[in-house]
């Protein structure tokens, strides 16, 4: 980034286009903008801790560090890249967040879809257009507004979309504080929003963090399925639904399938048990409508899909991330679950491994072995 020539006058004009930014925020339909330095010196130290820990699983990218030349004055050799923000952009000295509610009008309540075995529960973030698109793009509109103002502007917009540590910087910002089950919550809006970041190297008055209000309870700690918040503030991503059925890889380990219940991509229910999420309100953004009913559809629906067919329907979704391979290895541990539940009506529980027998010739080892195990039932 290019250093900028401030003017005598700049702390007045700073301030005003502060306040401008936050406006034109609003008006691009984020719900809060805040602003914040690039000290993270303390949430590092609490990373390395997790990271030693291995609670990042087979996240190795949370673990990356700087490269010899990261950093120009040598003072963060050892660091994580995610914890020194210009690290990621060189020359930024101001961080823009900003948070996006994405709460739908579901068809069903959340808990029901769980209660029902033969249903398919998919994280709520996830049933309309893939946030990382919905967010960079009115980034990009909110940075490409300041650059008209500032001759020398230089941005980069993230919508977790690189080693940034998102929770720390909007709480630093004013948008939240850290919950116990380590996502943002805010006073009237709960946890069910996206966060995004504009890094830039332009001086900007910074807002101060908010208080923290989750008190005494625990109930995110108590509800976890498979005790992934092994502490207040900590998360063993190895434990965590969220985790296992999407950015792990590789099998489900055998001792988390049956917690899993029929959670076919992430996990809400830190979130669905938070008192703080009763002030959550539907989100008006169009592109975050629930798509293909995947609110409220049935495992054996969704089994039924061919990967052409998934590839079509999941096109502009965050869960095409996952890839089919990993989308059948969900369900087959969801329809696993669903028959040992016994509260299967017997046709029901005969057309679903009928679908298993007939899908396991052809699946991939990965969905072979996640088939066999939800067979093994009697």
């Amino acid at each position: 980034m290019q250093e900028i020539n401030y003017s005598p006058d700049f702390a007045e004009f700073s301030a005003a286009l502060a306040a401008d930014i936050k406006n034109w925020g609003l008006a691009l339909g984020f719900q809060e903008v805040g602003i914040t330095d690039t000290d993270l010196s303390t949430e590092a130290a609490l990373l390395e801790q997790w990271l030693a820990a291995g609670f990042h699983g087979g996240m190795d990218y949370m673990a990356r560090r700087i490269k010899a030349d990261g950093d120009a004055d040598g003072e963060h050799k050892t660091a994580t890249q995610r914890s020194v923000p210009k690290a990621i952009v060189p020359g930024t000295i101001r961080i823009i967040t900003t948070r996006l509610n994405y709460d739908t009008l579901a068809a069903k309540d959340s808990w029901e879809v769980m209660d029902d075995p033969s249903a398919a529960f998919i994280s709520r973030y996830a049933l309309g257009r893939d946030y990382h698109k919905v967010v960079r793009s009115k980034l990009q509109l909110l940075a490409e507004k300041i650059a008209e103002k500032v001759p020398g502007l230089s941005y980069r917009v993230f919508a977790d979309s690189a080693p940034v540590m998102e929770v720390a910087l909007a709480t630093k910002s004013g948008i939240g504080w850290r919950g116990k089950h380590t996502l943002l919550l805010n006073r009237s809006a709960g946890s069910l929003f996206f966060l995004g970041e504009i890094y830039l190297n332009l001086l900007l008055p910074v807002d101060s963090p908010t208080t923290e209000h989750c008190g005494t309870c625990t109930r995110c700690i108590d509800i976890c399925p498979t005790q992934a918040i092994v502490a207040p503030y900590v998360v063993d991503a190895r434990r965590c639904i969220s985790y296992l059925t999407i950015e792990n890889k590789d099998t489900i380990p055998v001792e988390f399938r049956e917690a899993i219940g029929n959670r076919i991509y992430g996990c809400d229910d830190c979130q669905l048990t938070c008192p703080w999420n009763k002030y959550a309100t539907p989100t008006a953004e169009k592109d975050f409508a629930v798509r293909y009913q995947l609110d409220d559809v049935t495992l054996a629906e969704l089994w039924d899909w061919d990967e052409a067919t998934w590839l079509q329907r999941m096109e502009g979704s965050a869960i095409r991330r996952i890839g089919y391979e990993r989308w059948r290895r969900n369900l087959a541990v969801a329809i696993g679950n669903a028959l040992r539940s016994r509260k299967l009506a017997p046709d029901e529980d005969q057309a679903l491994r009928q679908r298993l027998t007939a899908s396991r010739a052809s699946a991939t080892a990965l969905v072979a072995e996640h088939i066999d195990w939800a067979l093994s039932t009697n």
